[in-house]
């Protein structure tokens, strides 16, 4: 098993049930992968960099996984076809990083 960590960028727009409904979509599909979710945090709506499909802000959510790359790989086909969905990151690590992180304790 490979460490990953996930970064999920969501519509800004989004009710909370329909955010949180996505957010445990997301959960289930690493479930029916076989994959580890050993920890996430909630980063909460923040601006973006740049905007993305004409939104300045978005709803951040990181998760701490223990899976396969191919497991990832099937997980983002899935993860194209949600439309609440504005972006989206898989990052293969050594080590996760310790929680809180600091982008978790910068929130306003």
């Amino acid at each position: 098993m490979n460490k990953f960590e996930a970064v999920l960028i969501l519509n800004p727009d989004l009710a909370t049930n329909i955010l949180n409904n996505e957010i445990d979509e997301f959960k289930a599909k690493l479930e029916t992968h076989s994959a580890k979710i050993i920890n996430e945090e909630n980063w909460g709506l923040r601006d973006l960099s740049y905007t993305i499909n004409k939104y300045k802000k978005a709803f951040y959510r990181y998760f701490q996984l223990e899976t396969s790359g191919s497991i990832v790989k099937e997980i983002s086909k899935e993860l194209n076809q949600s439309e609440n969905l504005i972006r989206y990151i898989f990052i293969k690590v050594k080590n996760h990083q310790e929680l809180p992180t600091k982008l978790n304790n910068e929130k306003k």
